[in-house]
């Protein structure tokens, strides 16, 4: 029997999409030069971050073969992501080109979203499993 994917079922899902949404809001704030490029910078670290600490809570929890392979291939997205993460935190809050910097994110945003829609996707596979499929 195959046991469900603790973090989806609670609220880790919740907590990673709002912290994915958080970061997209602020990426998609205005950037002024001076003093509020610096609180923009500030801001977007600060959703960098909360967006780290969800995904690095995230773990995917399935013991059946072809889920468990699937729950792996999401593990090491995820590591790829908070790579990303790690890299982009101190860039942004260094560099000239802001611009450069904010649609690197912004892909990274839509990266994310898919991680998201994959570990929904096991979880419901999972479910599914343990109650029979469709048919």
């Amino acid at each position: 029997m195959a046991t469900s994917p603790t973090p989806l079922a609670g609220g880790m899902t919740t907590r990673l999409t709002l912290a994915l949404q958080g970061l997209d809001q602020a990426l998609d704030a205005p950037r002024q030069q001076g003093v509020p490029l610096g609180n923009w910078r500030w801001v977007v670290r600060q959703r960098m971050a909360a967006l780290r600490d969800a995904l690095a809570d995230e773990s995917v929890g399935t013991d059946d073969g072809w889920l468990a392979a699937r729950g792996g291939t999401a593990f090491r997205e995820r590591n790829v992501i908070l790579g990303r993460l790690n890299r982009l935190g101190s860039v942004v809050l260094e560099t000239e080109a802001v611009e450069d910097v904010r649609i690197e994110l912004k892909r990274l945003v839509g990266d994310v979203h898919h991680h998201v829609q994959r570990l929904n996707d096991l979880a419901y596979d999972d479910v599914e499993l343990e109650l029979g499929g469709s048919e």
